[in-house]
């Protein structure tokens, strides 16, 4: 399987997107509320599971120091806790406005704001998948 999932992990909701490595296509997947690193790890590792993923992108936000702040260290926890779960590869990559660039995309297809609520996180994690897979050679 050439299936690779991303995560937007944020303070109350995950936005999961998948996408295919060898297609290099990202597309939004779902978004979960969050409860627990733990619990939230073992969510998506069934999510992982049942997508057949081989790899996960998880986004980290950098701090405008360039240093990683709450919002990293918590991705980085979800990414740890995935890998001991799965013993998955996961990549960490900059999602430096992918929210803001989600929005944009909304805004432009005309979503209202209460669609762009609900899927905005899931959007953001196909937007850091598609960011991830221009870097690849």
């Amino acid at each position: 399987m050439d299936t690779i999932l991303a995560l937007d992990v944020g303070t109350k909701r995950i936005g999961v997107a998948r996408g295919n490595l060898r297609a290099r296509i990202a597309s939004p997947l779902i978004t979960i509320n969050r409860k627990s690193v733990q619990k939230d790890a073992q969510k998506l590792a069934d999510i992982c599971i049942q997508n057949q993923a081989i790899g996960v992108v998880v986004g980290l936000a950098y701090l405008e120091d360039g240093s990683e702040g709450r919002s990293a260290k918590l991705a980085r926890q979800i990414g740890e806790g995935l890998r001991e779960r799965l013993g998955i590869t996961v990549h960490y990559h900059d999602e430096s406005y992918s929210s803001v660039e989600a929005e944009r995309r909304m805004r432009t297809l005309g979503k209202s704001r209460k669609k762009q609520k609900i899927q905005i996180d899931e959007i953001a994690a196909a937007i850091i998948l598609e960011d991830w897979f221009w870097g690849l050679t």
